[in-house]
């Protein structure tokens, strides 16, 4: 019986779901794919910068189209649109509305 003890405490260990964060970021195809699918965890959803990029994308407009409209240069969007990019509300709701959407921010309990 002293065998068995150990025994079912390191299998307890394993039974539970493993919460993996990934080390490094998704590529932006790969990010996109598991939106469209549903797949991607819940901490992974709001990666700003490819939320813009996806945006921007969806209103078909160039890097360049959107720094335009930005009053930025093409190189200031691309760096907006990478996973470690950390915009302000401003330059979001700004982003949006030049694409064509809006920024909807939610406080809830």
């Amino acid at each position: 019986m002293g065998e068995r003890g150990p025994a079912v405490k390191l299998f307890r260990a394993f039974d539970r779901p493993l919460q993996l964060r990934r080390s490094r970021p998704r590529s932006f195809a790969e990010w996109s794919a598991l939106r469209r699918w549903g797949k991607l965890p819940n901490w992974e959803t709001s990666v700003p910068g490819f939320l813009l990029r996806q945006a921007r994308i969806e209103a078909a407009l160039s890097q360049q189209e959107l720094a335009e409209r930005l009053g930025v240069t093409q190189q200031a969007v691309s760096r907006v649109e990478q996973w470690s990019s950390n915009p302000t509300v401003d330059l979001m709701r700004r982003w949006l509305e030049a694409c064509g959407a809006r920024l909807e921010l939610r406080v809830s309990r």
